[in-house]
C-alpha cells in the first residue's frame, strides 16, 4: 500500500535518535542526531529545550513546516519525548519521520520506509509503544553489522571507525538530502533515488 505524508500544509515532526551528552556524540547510535544537526545547519536554526522532553527547532524543510526534535532521554526511552512533542504540536503519527541507525543495512546505505517492526532497535520499540502505532516513517542509516562476535549493543555505542569517519560527513549529507526528498516529493521518490540497486 502506498503511503505519503499528509498534505503540504500539514506540519511534520522530524525526529533524530541518539543518546544525550558528549560521551555518546560520535557513536554509531547517534547518527540520527548528526543528520538533524546537518538539517538544522541548512535551515539556519538552533535547537532549544522544550517541555515535551526533546530539544526542538521549528522551521521549513523542503518547503514544509517541520519541527525537528532530538529526544533528551536515552535511546531506549525515546518514546516519551517523541509522543510528548507530537502531542504538543498536534502532529499525527503518520506525519512523524524518525532518522535512526540500522545494523541490517550496510554502512552508508539508506533505506526509507513507512511502518513495520523495530528490528531490535530499542529507540523504535520505545516510540512504537508510546505512540501506540507502528505507522510512522523511518529513515534508516546503515551502520553495518558488528565484526566477529561483538555484541550489537556494544557496537552501536562505539564511535565510527577510521575508514568510516572518512565517508561519514558525505553520508550524513546524503541522508539529509534523502529526508528533504521524502518531505518534498514523497516516499516513493525518495526510495527510488536513495535505495541502492
Amino acid at each position: 500500500m502506498e503511503h505519503d505524508l499528509p498534505g503540504a500544509g500539514e506540519q511534520v515532526l522530524l525526529v533524530g535518535l541518539g543518546n544525550p551528552g558528549p560521551r555518546y556524540s560520535g557513536n554509531r547510535h547517534n547518527v540520527g542526531f548528526l543528520v538533524l544537526d546537518e538539517l538544522a545547519a541548512r535551515i539556519g536554526g538552533k535547537f532549544k529545550g522544550h517541555k515535551g522532553g526533546a530539544d526542538v527547532l521549528e522551521g521549513r524543510v523542503a518547503g514544509r513546516k517541520t519541527v525537528l526534535a532530538k529526544p533528551r532521554s536515552f535511546m531506549n526511552l525515546s518514546g516519551g519525548p517523541v509522543a510528548g512533542t507530537a502531542r504538543f504540536y498536534k502532529v499525527d503519527p503518520s506525519a512523524i519521520v524518525v532518522v535512526h541507525d540500522e545494523l541490517d543495512v550496510d554502512f552508508g546505505a539508506l533505506k526509507l520506509k513507512f511502518g513495520g517492526g523495530d528490528n531490535g532497535h530499542n529507540g523504535l520499540r520505545s516510540i512504537t509503544k508510546s505512540l501506540g502505532t507502528k505507522d510512522y516513517y523511518r529513515v534508516r542509516f546503515g551502520v553495518g553489522r558488528p565484526p566477529g562476535r561483538m555484541d550489537p549493543a556494544d557496537y552501536v555505542l562505539k564511535d565510527f571507525g577510521t575508514v568510516e569517519r572518512k565517508e561519514l560527513a558525505l553520508n550524513i549529507d546524503r541522508c539529509a538530502d534523502a529526508v528533504e526528498e521524502l518531505l518534498g516529493k514523497g516516499l516513493t521518490s525518495a526510495q527510488n533515488t536513495y535505495h541502492a540497486g
